[in-house]
Order: C-alpha cells, then structure tokens, then sequence
C-alpha cells in the first residue's frame, strides 16, 4: 500500500517539481527584464485601471481617425 504512494511522489518530487521551480524563475526573470511586475499599492491598480481606460478609449479614437482617412482617401496609407 505504502508503494502505490511513493512511487508517483518520488517521480512528483524528481520530475514536476524542479520543472515548476525552473519555468517560475524564468517567467519572473522574463517579467523583470521588461519591468513587468505586480502593482504594490491600491493607487497604482487604480492608475493601471486609468491607464487601460484611456488606452481603450484612444484605440477607438485612432479606428475613428483611420475610417475618416479611407473614406477621404483610400490610399493614404500607402504614402507612409
């Protein structure tokens, strides 16, 4: 009895344990590189919260702006 449980926690402990702790270092080492991190304070979730909001709000202004330009001159973009 005691068997069937230590085999599958030998091959957890071998296997998917330091495979867990090698990808989780790397994605935080990932995420430090490109000054991705968690934000530490209630201002600064609601200042993210801000930020997408405008960001949102900017995409569909420059969606606007592109629909204009076709409609004016289809071509436009081919001048860039």
């Amino acid at each position: 009895m005691s068997e069937m449980i230590f085999v599958p926690s030998i091959l957890f402990l071998v296997i998917v344990v330091p495979l867990w702790l090698i990808l989780n270092y790397l994605t935080q080492a990932r995420r430090e590189r490109m000054g991705l991190r968690e934000p530490s304070s209630p201002e600064e979730q609601e200042l993210m919260t801000r930020m997408v909001t405008l960001l949102e709000k900017m995409e569909g202004r420059i969606g606007t702006l592109e629909k204009i330009l076709d409609a004016e001159n289809p071509r436009w973009r081919e001048r860039q």
